[in-house]
């Protein structure tokens, strides 16, 4: 068993978190989505599963997921494929939702227990950073993602910070014409460059 193997396995395994989950209005077990290989090409860092992900233990199996492979300009097949793509939220598990069925942040004690670990096993060539968690871990500051996402270029081609492909960012989307005419070419420019390489 590699290193890799023995960490998803110890991830997988996970119920620090029990008791936080148990006291939300879910109710919920942990339930770890483990999805990434050392040799991964391209990483997208999300926020947490949501609720169907939790269930279906798929990432990205949902309305957002379909918006996100099409901005990347690819398929499902492409997009689950571990051995190209790993997807490492900031938390691996559901958070669920508060007594107002509001999503809960990720728990800050995921990304201290795994995050370092998972990073040192991966060496992606582009990494996507999905709304504001990803982007404050992974640029080291705390700026707002309308701004990460304005200063893409700062990053790429990289890293492309992106706001979440949600239905609830739909008006951001129609106000800020650029991302659709100037970034998501880029991005999808560079994630098949990335993926479609042969070595």
């Amino acid at each position: 068993m590699t290193n890799a193997d023995c960490l998803r396995e110890k991830i997988a395994m996970c119920r620090i978190c029990a008791e936080r989950f148990a006291a939300t209005a879910t109710g919920h077990r942990p339930r770890p989505v483990v999805w990434f290989e050392p040799s991964a090409r391209l990483l997208i860092v999300g926020q947490a599963p949501g609720l169907r992900v939790h269930e279906s233990g798929k990432p990205f199996d949902d309305a957002s997921g379909r918006r996100l492979r099409d901005w990347m300009g690819i398929g499902p097949e492409q997009f689950y494929d571990k051995t190209k793509v790993a997807i490492v939220p900031m938390a691996f598990c559901f958070p669920g939702y508060d007594a107002k069925g509001s999503d809960l942040a990720p728990p800050a004690i995921c990304a201290a227990t795994w995050r370092d670990q998972v990073m040192a096993v991966l060496k992606p060539r582009l990494t996507l950073l999905i709304g504001a968690y990803a982007q404050r871990w992974h640029l080291r500051k705390r700026i707002p993602v309308s701004d990460a996402v304005a200063g893409w270029r700062d990053n790429a081609p990289e890293v492309f910070p992106l706001p979440h492909p949600s239905w609830r960012n739909t008006g951001w989307l129609k106000r800020n014409d650029w991302f659709e005419r100037d970034l998501l070419p880029e991005l999808r420019s560079r994630v098949h460059e990335v993926l479609d390489d042969p070595a």
